[in-house]
């Protein structure tokens, strides 16, 4: 297992992303007012009706490909700093842990990630939405718990970070995903499972 970890993290290479994110950079442009952005990997990209939910507010959405906390690093300049958003609503940790990243491990990049974020954009609240249950990464249950702990404890300790848990919420009453919030790979989301994200979200948007 280990030297399968070790070729994963070999070949961690954010630029891969790079001509999506320069679409992204082309596609939207950054609107007048206070932003609400949302960016991350698949699960926020793929929420293509994101405004919809929260007509109140201007809603950008940067997610890109299946990225992981490092490539968002990467690439916060294009993707959140540049927008100068009021609120910016952070998804990673989920492909991290599939490709074998541990949660301190995804956890120390994430606090970089803020540590950018903060000295970039003081007044920019900072909203971090745990990794999700999925069906197909059910075996990871225990590493998702933890780093999704982790990442409770540190915003609750950060000034200027929230938590937002969208765990229980996709539970049923014997604790398992509920199929009916996935798409056919049981991996991504279904209107019923953005649904409960928006629930959960709310209270952070006004």
């Amino acid at each position: 297992m280990t030297g399968l970890i070790q070729t994963a993290f070999a070949q961690d290479n954010p630029v891969k992303f790079q001509e999506e994110v320069d679409q992204i950079v082309s596609d939207t442009p950054v609107p007048p007012g206070d932003i609400y952005l949302f960016t991350g990997s698949s699960s926020v990209r793929m929420w293509k009706d994101i405004g919809s939910y929260f007509p109140e507010v201007t809603v950008v959405n940067t997610g890109f490909g299946g990225s992981q906390t490092f490539e968002l690093l990467h690439y916060a300049q294009e993707l959140i700093i540049r927008y100068h958003p009021h609120k910016v609503f952070i998804y990673e940790g989920d492909n991290d842990l599939a490709s074998g990243k541990t949660p301190v491990a995804i956890l120390k990049t994430m606090q970089k990630l803020v540590g950018k974020l903060q000295a970039e954009l003081p007044e920019t609240e900072i909203v971090l939405i745990s990794p999700k249950p999925s069906p197909s990464r059910w075996q990871l249950k225990e590493e998702y718990e933890t780093l999704n702990r982790l990442l409770e404890v540190y915003a609750d300790k950060t000034g200027g970070v929230s938590y937002v848990n969208v765990w229980d919420v996709a539970l049923n009453s014997e604790g398992k995903p509920k199929p009916e919030l996935f798409l056919q790979d049981s991996l991504h989301m279904t209107k019923l499972g953005y649904d409960g994200w928006a629930e959960m979200l709310a209270p952070h948007i006004p």
